[in-house]
């Protein structure tokens, strides 16, 4: 009985030769149905453990995906599948590149900062510091000219300490 994810005849046919063959080890499960249970896990975009048990164990499945996409398998098929399409004429080669550009306006993305200091800098001219009137660099000390408070150290008391 065939489902509706399942592979068709001509599909299976077309598979089958660019599937990698195993000859050492025990038999493993067929790789038509495994094949299906993979097709199936992405067309209806389930979790890998809610695939139905008639496709053999999830693991399994999960496995051979892996390992098939890791080998080449995919690719040789993407690339097989191209050229009988293309080859009987089904595919235009055509692309459509856009060049549309879209910019955010220069106050989009906020005060300037910087990184090392993470003092806000100045972005307006109008706001810029002057030899009358310095920027803030809270570093300095108070706005007014009296010195800051003394930087607080970064150690533990215990590191102060002479041993």
């Amino acid at each position: 009985m065939t489902h509706r994810h399942d592979l068709s005849a001509v599909e299976w046919e077309f598979a089958q030769p660019l599937l990698p063959v195993s000859l050492r080890g025990r038999k493993r499960l067929d790789d038509r149905r495994v094949l299906n249970g993979i097709v199936w896990k992405f067309h209806t975009g389930v979790a890998r453990r809610d695939v139905p048990e008639r496709y053999g164990p999830w693991a399994t499945l999960h496995t051979r995906f892996r390992r098939w996409a890791m080998n080449g398998t995919f690719d040789r098929m993407l690339r097989a599948a191209q050229a009988k399409a293309d080859a009987a004429g089904d595919v235009e080669w055509v692309v459509s590149v856009d060049s549309t550009v879209v910019r955010a306006h220069q106050h989009a993305s906020g005060p300037i900062t910087s990184w090392a200091t993470g003092l806000q800098l100045e972005a307006d001219p109008h706001l810029a510091a002057t030899p009358e009137h310095p920027a803030h660099d809270p570093r300095a000390g108070r706005s007014d000219g009296r010195p800051g408070p003394a930087r607080q150290s970064r150690r533990p008391p215990a590191f102060d300490r002479e041993a």
